[in-house]
């Protein structure tokens, strides 16, 4: 039996449940879990976009089945991830591996600070406040930041996608939420592909970090609906405040060792 099996498919797990509750996709636990596993950096990520494709595709069945799966908004965001998300898969590669946990621990802390600004904002001026930016091009920029992170760092885009969608298309965080799973699909699987063509991805682990997520977000997706959107907001900033520790702290191991 393949070694670390079950800590891979709980880990999996964990992740799915993740990724129907925040958006997020997964790879925000799967890259730290596989690292910690004695896998490379480059292997955890590009083996984290198989798990999440598997994952995505099980919860926005699910959410279309619930009337909260919107085609358009989802390929709105998702046709320039396509393509954004080759280019991250190119620049993994470049990186050494220290490097990319500090830049992904970077990136969960950044998306701390979007999604409190918009809050902010909206207590400032006690509305919403008005778009500066052209929807279509907010959605490119959102879309192909997605992308982009989904091929460097195997996260799917959701830690980009959900705070940018509040952020720039004033979106409410439950629909930012759902609409980032479907467009999940699109950028793992783009990003699958092109690490699958470097010979990066690790189809076993993949698939069993993959069934793990399949379970748990079937469970996240129907309790989603059903909470207060203060609630989600604040599992979703705390979710990503205790992750980027976690990654600092491999990053140092990786650098010391």
């Amino acid at each position: 039996m393949l070694p670390n099996s079950l800590t891979l498919s709980l880990g999996g797990l964990v992740a799915g449940i993740l990724a129907g509750f925040l958006g997020i996709g997964g790879g925000t636990v799967l890259v730290p879990l596989m690292v910690a596993l004695g896998y490379t950096p480059l292997q955890a990520v590009a083996t984290s976009s198989l798990a999440i494709a598997i994952t995505s595709i099980s919860g926005s069945i699910q959410n279309w089945r619930m009337g909260y799966f919107d085609s358009h908004r989802v390929l709105y965001l998702g046709l320039p991830a396509l393509f954004t998300a080759q280019i991250g898969v190119y620049l993994a590669s470049k990186f050494a591996s220290y490097q990319l946990l500090i830049a992904f621990g970077l990136l969960l802390l950044t998306n701390i600070y979007l999604v409190d600004l918009k809050k902010r904002l909206i207590n400032l001026t006690n509305r919403e406040p008005t778009h500066r930016i052209n929807p279509a091009i907010a959605r490119v920029c959102t879309g192909g930041a997605a992308g982009l992170l989904a091929g460097l760092f195997g996260v799917g885009g959701g830690v980009i996608m959900v705070p940018m969608q509040i952020l720039l298309l004033g979106e409410p965080i439950k629909i930012a939420i759902q609409t980032s799973l479907g467009v999940i699909i699109l950028t793992a699987i783009s990003a699958c592909l092109g690490h699958t063509l470097s010979n990066n991805v690790l189809f076993i682990q993949g698939t069993l970090l993959g069934i793990g997520g399949l379970l748990g977000v079937q469970f996240s997706t129907r309790i989603l609906p059903k909470l207060p959107d203060n609630t989600v907001s604040i599992v979703f900033r705390l979710t990503l405040g205790l992750l980027s520790l976690y990654v600092f702290w491999q990053a140092w191991q990786i650098l010391h060792s």
